[in-house]
């Protein structure tokens, strides 16, 4: 069973990687040292979800709605756009004592901004219910099945902890609003790019 776990798991973090929304918002809050915790651990989670539901066979929801995938790119462009404004009204404002000294939103408002990223987002779920659902059919046994899920599931775990906790050796570059400026100027414009990408 460690081939189709470490599968599972390269596949997974190989998809993860990739510079999105839901990681810039990770990236942000570690930097800031804020909430950390519980918003990495509902990130992974979420991740676990929907990886479990694309290892077991998710896909046949989006053939009975077939409406449902341009449904959440239109949710999530939307989304997107908002936030990426925010990060750029902020950027213009370059007030950030807060940031600096490891303050934030509250828990509830810093989660269900991670939950929106996550749930709103049409790429989170190609990546997990249909590209590493697709992967983990090469397994016919359920046993090797479950450890293809169980190492795509850790990748998450492993990656969102890593950024979380690891942005806090950025720290000492973050001790100015200039920086936190250029962050917010960057994380917004990405937003604007994913945005008009899910809209194209």
């Amino acid at each position: 069973m460690i081939a189709p776990a470490l599968t599972g798991f390269a596949t997974g973090f190989s998809l993860i990687l990739a510079i999105g929304a839901q990681n810039a918002f990770v990236l942000r809050q570690g930097l800031a040292r804020a909430r950390v915790f519980w918003l990495c651990l509902l990130c992974a989670v979420s991740d676990a979800l929907l990886i479990t539901a694309g290892v077991f066979g998710f896909g046949a929801i989006v053939t009975v709605y077939p409406m449902l995938p341009q449904i959440m790119a239109w949710s999530g462009a939307a989304f997107l756009i908002v936030y990426g404004a925010l990060r750029l009204w902020a950027a213009w404002q370059g007030t950030y004592a807060l940031q600096i000294a490891g303050k934030s939103a509250g828990l509830w408002a810093t989660l269900g901004t991670a939950a929106a990223f996550t749930w709103l987002n049409p790429h989170v779920y190609l990546d997990t219910l249909g590209l590493v659902g697709a992967v983990s059919t090469q397994y016919i046994e359920i046993a090797a099945k479950t450890a293809f899920g169980i190492g795509a599931v850790s990748a998450s775990f492993v990656f969102f902890f890593g950024l979380g906790y690891g942005a806090r050796f950025l720290a000492p570059v973050m001790q100015s609003a200039r920086a936190w400026r250029m962050l917010d100027l960057l994380i917004g414009l990405v937003m604007w790019a994913l945005a008009a990408k899910l809209l194209s």
